[in-house]
């Protein structure tokens, strides 16, 4: 298993790198195409996911994305709103097929998992961004792994002995300790590139320094519905890792934040 995990691992590295690095409209569809692969990996765990409702969900997405790249409007949260109000018709004129719960369900998969994922995109197409994005990474994945080896060594405060009796108040402060220190290493190394000086660089430190810590939050929410609907994982599309889902968890709730946070210090 732990062979399996660490080779896949690398080849979704391998993968993003290339991803990231070329940017423009492979990353936009590369990012649509995970985001509507989590959709239906979290609709599944609803049972919503071949409901009218879940296909309307991939749909706000595919338009979501698109709007990203040809600007249909400039105010995204024009097409949120739409998309909400679409769903109350369809549950209202279809009444009683569908539950409250279930067009609740479809409005939330489309906002947790697309529009929060699509700020990686969105991050990338910032003046710097081909430097910032990286940021997201460093606040999920990379504090996590410090998170691990912190916890391993020196865990011994557990940080939510239900919902992940793994992780320890320890391994929590190493991962974000971890985060901003490598952002700040990184920052330091780019910051030529990224036209900042050493002041920037310690404030990308606390962006990171935040984005860690809210990362968590992320990690512990996708836990928490695995746990209320007694799964183990959201799919098995990553060998080792599980679905999308499992492995994005941190990095969805990571990325809105490093976009607005980072972009404000680059201003």
């Amino acid at each position: 298993m732990f062979k399996t995990r660490l080779i896949s691992g690398i080849i979704l590295v391998m993968i993003a790198l290339a991803v990231i690095i070329t940017g423009g409209d492979l990353l936009l569809g590369v990012t649509a195409a995970i985001s509507i692969i989590g959709m239906f990996e979290l609709c599944r765990v609803f049972k919503t996911e071949k409901s009218i409702a879940g296909f309307l969900s991939y749909a706000a997405a595919v338009i979501y994305f698109l709007n990203l790249r040809l600007h249909f409007t400039a105010d995204t949260m024009m097409l949120v709103i739409g998309f909400l109000i679409l769903l109350l018709a369809v549950y209202v004129f279809t009444y009683p097929k569908f539950k409250a719960d279930q067009i609740m369900v479809a409005f939330f998969c489309f906002f947790y998992v697309a529009v929060m994922l699509s700020f990686i995109y969105q991050t990338r197409m910032l003046d710097a961004g081909k430097y910032l994005v990286w940021l997201i990474f460093l606040c999920s994945w990379g504090s996590d792994t410090c998170a691990y080896c912190v916890g391993v060594l020196f865990g011994k405060h557990k940080m939510s002995p239900i919902l992940s009796p793994k992780k320890s108040i320890e391994g929590a402060v190493g991962g974000v300790v971890g985060a901003a220190l490598l952002t700040a290493l990184y920052s330091y190394i780019f910051k030529e590139q990224m036209g900042i000086q050493l002041a920037e660089v310690w404030l990308l430190a606390g962006v990171s320094a935040v984005g860690a810590l809210i990362s968590m939050v992320g990690d512990l929410a996708a836990s928490a519905i695995k746990r209320n609907y007694e799964i183990k994982d959201y799919g098995k599309l990553i060998p080792g890792h599980g679905g999308i889902l499992d492995r994005f968890d941190s990095v969805i709730i990571t990325a809105p934040i490093i976009f607005f946070l980072a972009s404000s210090v680059m201003r």
